[in-house]
């Protein structure tokens, strides 16, 4: 063994006992929390619904569910890891180069290679709070830094505030439309001054997760601002509006450079074989899929109105969920949500995200955002 050798092992074992130690900046990672499922009902678990996770409780449509069924026919075989013809599909639909396309295990698995292809330790990631809360984890992964920028009193970004936290440090600055939890967009002259004032070094990611339940008219296409720009990268899934979240399986469209480093970092074959023919039969049958988010769309109208009349004021809601601000009663109002029979996603000391669901389910939330109301 040579002396710089010997040097390097006796620093590692002054490090520690000896046991295996994780990674130091795991300590301060939090865990992912996700929607617990229904408890059982008074009248049993037909009387249960789950709306903590924001799941579309529609099931695939006929044409999907063959495309699944088929796919299945050769799991002796690793899927296609360009995943060629779900690329060719979405850059199709949105109008971009297929060079500009990524895809991964939800647009959650995107993002985490995105931040992987940009950041080490001592560099800074901006995003607004509360928001999705995967962004704290994947930003603590890299090693870099999260800046959490606080909503403004309407639940919505603070663009201003977010653009003043960006600093030499920052690399990626995250922009969630419809925001998650809270459910506001972000609306056009506001993203396309902030993108033009944001550093062209510093990548902006606009998380559109949800887009497709955008109803608001102020509001702009990410796609629409990220064209010709060579820092803007959008995000979204098939998980929601299409309904395959069990699937996992989301896409990024990113200028080519960005998008060959997110590849990069990307898990070899990360999207099934099964994901991907889904998808693409989910693009085809996009009108019909989209006739079902225009029900749930009309449906958290709705319940915000039903809300409304029970004396609630509820952050305008773009996604397929709405916001109680409960604060330190959240986990009280979640708990008895259960005994009913239905679960929604507390968040402790902030509020509860309640998923639009089916009307039965949306109508008991009604009935104990209502009692407590009043109470």
């Amino acid at each position: 063994m040579s002396a710089e050798q010997s040097s390097v092992k006796g620093a590692d074992q002054s490090s520690g006992t000896g046991a295996p130690r994780p990674r130091r900046a795991l300590d301060s990672i939090p865990a992912y929390k996700a929607g617990k499922p229904p408890a059982s009902g008074p009248a049993g678990p037909t009387a249960s619904y789950k709306l903590s996770s924001n799941e579309n409780p529609y099931p695939p449509l006929p044409g999907v569910l063959e495309a699944a069924a088929a796919a299945t026919q050769t799991h002796n075989r690793y899927p296609d890891m360009a995943a060629t013809e779900l690329h060719d599909a979405i850059a199709q639909r949105f109008a971009v180069d297929v060079a500009q396309v990524v895809t991964g295990a939800g647009s959650v698995a995107v993002l985490y290679n995105l931040l992987q292809a940009l950041c080490v330790e001592g560099d800074e990631v901006v995003y607004a709070w509360r928001s999705f809360e995967a962004y704290p984890i994947a930003v603590g992964l890299t090693g870099a830094t999260a800046v959490q920028v606080p909503l403004d009193a309407d639940a919505r970004h603070d663009l201003p505030a977010m653009l003043d936290a960006i600093t030499d440090a920052t690399k990626v600055v995250m922009v969630c439309s419809p925001n998650n939890p809270t459910g506001p967009a972000v609306h056009e002259e506001e993203l396309r001054a902030f993108v033009d004032a944001v550093p062209s070094h510093v990548v902006v990611a606009i998380d559109e997760a949800y887009q497709e339940f955008v109803r608001d008219p102020k509001t702009v296409d990410g796609l629409a601002v990220a064209r010709g720009r060579d820092n803007v990268v959008v995000l979204r899934t098939f998980s929601k509006a299409y309904g395959l979240a069990g699937l996992r399986v989301g896409y990024g469209v990113a200028p080519a450079p960005l998008a060959e480093a997110i590849r990069k970092c990307s898990l070899p074959f990360g999207v099934s074989h099964v994901a991907q023919e889904v998808a693409v039969a989910s693009l085809k049958a996009e009108a019909a899929l989209l006739e079902r988010v225009d029900a749930l769309v009309a449906e958290r109208v709705r319940v915000v109105d039903a809300l409304a009349g029970a004396g609630w004021s509820v952050p305008d809601p773009q996604g397929n969920f709405v916001w109680l601000a409960l604060g330190d009663r959240a986990d009280e109002f979640a708990a008895v949500c259960n005994e009913r029979g239905v679960s929604v996603r507390p968040f402790r000391g902030d509020g509860v995200r309640v998923s639009i669901g089916e009307r039965e389910a949306n109508d008991l939330v009604v009935e104990v955002a209502r009692a407590f109301a009043e109470g």
